[in-house]
């Protein structure tokens, strides 16, 4: 199967993205989340390590011997041939690799985080690597009605794939700031929309949706350049259905605003992976996710961002495992398709099957040390430590 990652890009400056000045810098300030000249969750949160975390978290974060990639490729499968079939209950989602969905619903693509580079980071020669591709090239994806943008870390906002999407003629619908990156990287500015929080934008005369709404993270791709955009999750809806998209994001209450002010969901896409409590304000993990899960109101719930890239000191599967197992004693229903899989929530039913446990299973001891180059990315909390 040939790569379909986009070409490597060449060690530059373009990859940190560009800085929000002008009209854009200005509707930023006017955002009641935007304090002398930084955005701020609304509960105040630490966005690196908690206190007393570092050393222990560092030290295991670039040495540990955690089965942190899997031993062989997980299963995938292409899905051009599922998405040509007609979907029967007007809301499909396929997950192509950490939180990059394409979902459709009841006409319109939309697809969210698109991340098709090999590492996410400013460099092709450090930075976490993709240890699992993506099952498609970035150039046979069907036509897109949106592109959706939660926030501007390596991982969700990714520079060659929005090089690749710049030949289209998809909107791109993200957080306030973001839309900077975007311009600076040949999205003309007509198809850029950037939101605050519980703003929308309706698309194809009002028959699609998309809202931004909370979430609990911090954002940056430099050293010098933390929280100075926005993060966001999102609301996709059309007369017929709805889907949430945590984005990246740790437990918060504003979840129950969301459900008031934008639920009910027939899809809730949670992000699983890249947790620990070192850093348990800004990301959920299984558990929080179910959590977050109930105060959405419940739904379909659609585990992401994980299975990809090793962010974290986790083993690779432990996330799909502890959701697996949570999930069936608190009785959540949990879609969790193969890689390339496509699924429709309206015909989930029973206890998903275990389909990454095909890579085999390999004992923490025969793993060696992960190679420090994976603490090297602009945006994680590990590296924020570092540099601090």
């Amino acid at each position: 199967m040939p790569d379909p990652s986009p070409k490597p890009f060449c060690a530059s400056g373009r990859a940190f993205g560009g800085k929000p000045d002008g009209l854009r810098l200005e509707r930023m300030r006017s955002s009641p989340r935007f304090f002398d000249g930084l955005f701020r969750n609304t509960a105040r949160v630490q966005p690196g390590l908690k206190p007393g975390t570092a050393l222990s978290t560092i030290s295991k974060f670039l040495f540990g011997g955690e089965r942190r990639t899997p031993p062989a490729p997980l299963p995938t499968r292409n899905p051009l041939d599922d998405w040509a079939r007609p979907i029967e209950t007007g809301l499909r989602a396929t997950w192509l690799g950490h939180s990059t969905v394409l979902i459709e619903i009841d006409g319109f693509r939309v697809l969210t985080d698109p991340v098709w580079g090999e590492r996410a980071s400013p460099w092709q020669f450090a930075g976490p690597k993709r240890f699992q591709p993506v099952p498609i090239p970035i150039e046979a994806l069907p036509p897109l009605d949106a592109v959706v943008i939660s926030h501007d870390h390596y991982d969700h906002l990714d520079y060659p794939s929005i090089r690749a999407l710049a030949a289209r003629d998809a909107p791109f619908i993200t957080a306030l700031g973001v839309g900077a990156h975007l311009e600076s990287w040949g999205i003309p500015a007509a198809r850029i929309t950037e939101l605050d929080w519980w703003e929308h934008l309706d698309l194809h005369g009002g028959a699609l949706r998309i809202t931004a709404a909370p979430s609990q993270h911090f954002s940056g791709r430099a050293m010098n350049d933390r929280n100075r955009t926005l993060w966001s999750s999102m609301a996709i809806r059309t007369d017929h259905h709805s889907v949430f998209f945590s984005g990246d994001t740790g437990l918060t209450p504003e979840y129950g605003d969301i459900r008031s002010r934008l639920g009910p969901f027939d899809l809730v896409m949670l992000e699983i992976g890249a947790f620990h409590p070192a850093w348990g304000d800004i990301h959920l993990g299984p558990e929080n996710a179910l959590e977050a899960h109930a105060l959405l109101g419940g739904g379909c719930l659609l585990p992401v961002h994980w299975g990809t890239f090793n962010l974290a000191i986790h083993a690779w599967d432990e996330p799909a495992e502890t959701i697996l197992d949570l999930a069936r004693r608190r009785g959540a229903l949990l879609a969790m398709p193969g890689i390339g899989v496509p699924v429709e929530p309206g015909r989930i039913e029973g206890e998903p099957e275990p389909w990454w446990r095909a890579a085999g299973v390999v004992e923490a001891a025969n793993v060696p040390a992960v190679e420090p180059e994976s603490a090297v990315v602009a945006g994680g909390p590990v590296v924020d430590a570092i540099a601090d």
